[in-house]
């Protein structure tokens, strides 16, 4: 018998690296800030995220089985394929849908041979994406995701004339880029549960395959099962942790440029899991007067 894993691919994030040099000379060197009154050089280095589901081999050698564990701080959708397979059993059978709650880990199926007296082969396959399958907006109305008496303008949206539309995959086309500057408070447009952070991510460029999962985000389980995501934020820029409940107007991150991006802006998506796929949906602005605004490219937001 043999045995293949493959997990869904991770983007490559950064990590700082700091050094100094003791009183004695000594050189040190850490990925968190020392507390020393030496001086102390970084630099920022790429390095592999860990991937938001594990995976552990139980059982025997004969009947092999798996523990899967849930990283994300909100549900999570897995499903499991053995292309290639040769004489193999599976119960339940492959291929498989499953949903992983927060956090959890489950023993989800059990593998062996069809017929005993040959030899078997299998690779197994894992895809996951966040969020509850079926999950639908409950029509909430969201803030504007900065700061009070702020302005900025939306350069993209899923109505409105833009120059250059990139939100053309199912789970950007409703969303909304907003120009700010780097370094602008992000605020809860609404309350949730902080369900995924990345915040170690410091390039940015216009090549989708390398850039386009590769921005700094916070991502907000709602409610209603849909997730708000806010991107392309600043290199440490995240202030909250993962599993923190946050309320609407609470301070997230710091914006940024980074990832598929051009130049600072906040792009900020509503999305649902349809089933085994992200999707965004619309969604409103509450106005001033408390209305619903539906966000258009080129309209200002905010001010007083």
């Amino acid at each position: 018998m043999c045995a293949i894993l493959l997990l869904a691919a991770q983007p490559a994030l950064a990590k700082r690296l700091y050094k100094y040099q003791d009183e004695n000379g000594v050189w040190h060197y850490t990925d968190s800030e020392p507390q020393t009154s030496q001086p102390v050089q970084s630099r920022v280095m790429d390095v592999d995220p860990e991937p938001r589901l594990q995976v552990q081999k139980v059982g025997t050698p004969r009947h092999p089985a798996y523990k899967f564990l849930n990283k994300y701080y909100g549900p999570m959708q897995l499903q499991v394929t053995a292309p290639d397979a040769v004489n193999l059993q599976s119960d339940p059978p492959l291929p498989a849908t499953f949903v992983l709650p927060a956090r959890a880990e489950r023993q989800l199926f059990t593998l062996g041979p069809a017929d005993p007296r040959q030899s078997w082969k299998f690779r197994l396959s894992f895809t996951y994406i966040p969020g509850q399958p079926g999950a639908q907006p409950d029509g909430t109305l969201y803030r504007l995701p900065f700061p009070p008496g702020e302005r900025f303008v939306i350069s993209q949206a899923a109505k409105g004339v833009s120059g250059g539309h990139t939100h053309n995959t199912p789970d950007s086309r409703d969303a909304v880029d907003i120009v700010m500057p780097e370094g602008t408070e992000v605020r809860a447009a609404r309350g949730g549960v902080v369900m995924d952070v990345a915040n170690d991510f410091h390039r940015h460029g216009t090549d989708m395959d390398t850039y386009g999962a590769r921005a700094n985000h916070v991502r907000v389980l709602h409610d209603d099962g849909t997730m708000a995501i806010y991107a392309h934020l600043k290199l440490e820029g995240v202030v909250v942790r993962p599993g923190e409940n946050v309320r609407a107007g609470d301070l997230l991150a710091y914006s940024g440029n980074t990832g598929f991006s051009t130049g600072p802006h906040l792009h900020f998506c509503v999305q649902r899991n349809a089933g085994m796929q992200l999707v965004s949906v619309p969604f409103e602005f509450a106005g001033p007067d408390g209305q619903p605004v539906e966000p258009r490219a080129g309209m200002v937001l905010g001010g007083r």
